[in-house]
């Protein structure tokens, strides 16, 4: 086998950085909707807070289907990591087949080619099939990663904005036929004062609790800015043969080490983060790195330290955005319901990348706290 590393060069992980600003506070907002035939369907007698219920316990529930999701946010940049730009502006179709969390398989389909991904309990395989190229991953991977495709099934998404949401927080929607079940639908409405994200709309299959349709709408956003659906849909579990990978003959097989450039970010050796930011309390997150993450569900705010090269030049490309707001040697910018703020150097000359689902005065509050912490 051939190993090669994520990170290969200081040059390359340099060049990386400038992502940061955009990656790091939208894992949850990587798609906006597919048409979907809206037919008459009998009202559910399911109150809110027993559907929340039932989603909020399907993560370990198996099922298989055919998805699709479009992207809907604009980004300051034009060169980025891999497939990334895809996966947040284009159409995204995908076919999932999941028995369990540590064993599950996602291909993603697109014009120029089709791409696999496969779960085991031993590892993650990557298989490009244009290319020829599988990479294996060991598991369990860093507790901070990229976003990706497998990101935007309904199930993913679903369950990871209403994971921490309460019973009080959730209202009956109208029932949806999707995928050709009834679907009862639940709405969100974030209760955090500084959260971005208006309302999260979720349409439920009620015998499995697996969400089928996902919608998230921003602060005056014409159109949900997140959004996936099936196309079609079953509660079946997938035979072992489907999700189990074995490379084909020929294939080009090579190793990672299972860090990407957020996960690389999150060792960095930094100095502790407070435990609130903005009122936002610090995430735990079984071992905390340098990467702090603060709120929860869909009112997230992320706040990384960068490394004096890198905050230079994600400064520099951020000052030639459109809509840039640039205050000494700060930047700031609104993308969506995203907004990013690159601090002033701190007394001990660090900089913070702050990013996420949050207002602008959020993150100033949180930039003028880091300040303080560092005096």
């Amino acid at each position: 086998m051939q190993h090669t590393g994520y990170v290969r060069t200081v040059e390359e992980v340099r060049k990386k950085w400038r992502w940061l600003a955009v990656v790091l506070g939208i894992a949850v907002l990587v798609a906006t909707p597919s048409v979907i035939a809206r037919w008459p369907v009998e009202a559910s007698n399911i109150t809110a807070a027993e559907l929340l219920s039932r989603v909020q316990s399907s993560t370990a529930t198996p099922y298989s289907g055919y998805a699709q999701a479009v992207g809907g946010v604009t980004l300051p940049v034009t060169d980025g990591l891999g497939g990334l730009p895809d996966l947040l502006g284009d159409t995204t179709t995908l076919r999932a087949w999941y028995r369990s969390p540590d064993s599950w398989r996602v291909d993603t389909v697109r014009l120029a080619g089709e791409r696999g991904l496969y779960r085991s309990p031993a590892r993650l395989w990557s298989w490009d099939y244009e290319q020829n190229t599988a990479v294996v991953t060991p598991v369990p991977e860093p507790s901070l990663r990229l976003p990706r495709e497998a990101d935007l099934l309904p199930p993913e998404l679903g369950q990871r904005l209403l994971s921490e949401a309460n019973a009080d927080e959730v209202t009956r929607l109208p029932d949806r036929r999707i995928a050709g079940r009834d679907a009862p639908g639940l709405r969100l409405i974030p209760s955090e004062p500084q959260s971005t994200v208006t309302e999260v709309d979720v349409w439920v299959d009620p015998d499995s609790g697996l969400p089928l349709q996902v919608d998230v709408l921003g602060d005056g956003a014409t159109r949900p800015i997140v959004s996936t659906a099936f196309l079609d849909f079953s509660s079946a579990t997938p035979d072992a043969d489907t999700v189990r990978f074995v490379p084909p003959p020929g294939t080009d097989v090579q190793q990672q080490d299972g860090l990407d450039i957020a996960s690389f970010a999150d060792g960095i050796d930094a100095a502790g983060l407070p435990s609130t930011l903005s009122g936002l309390d610090l995430m735990d997150r079984g071992g905390q790195g340098a990467v702090g993450i603060y709120g929860r569900g869909v009112t997230e705010l992320i706040a990384a330290p960068l490394p004096r090269r890198a905050a230079r030049g994600l400064v520099d490309q951020l000052r030639e955005a459109p809509g840039a707001v640039v205050t000494g040697n700060s930047v700031a910018l609104s993308i969506g319901p995203l907004n990013v703020l690159i601090t002033e150097p701190t007394a001990d000359r660090r900089r913070y990348l702050l990013s996420g689902t949050v207002t602008a005065e959020t993150l100033a509050t949180a930039a003028l706290q880091l300040e303080g912490a560092a005096t």
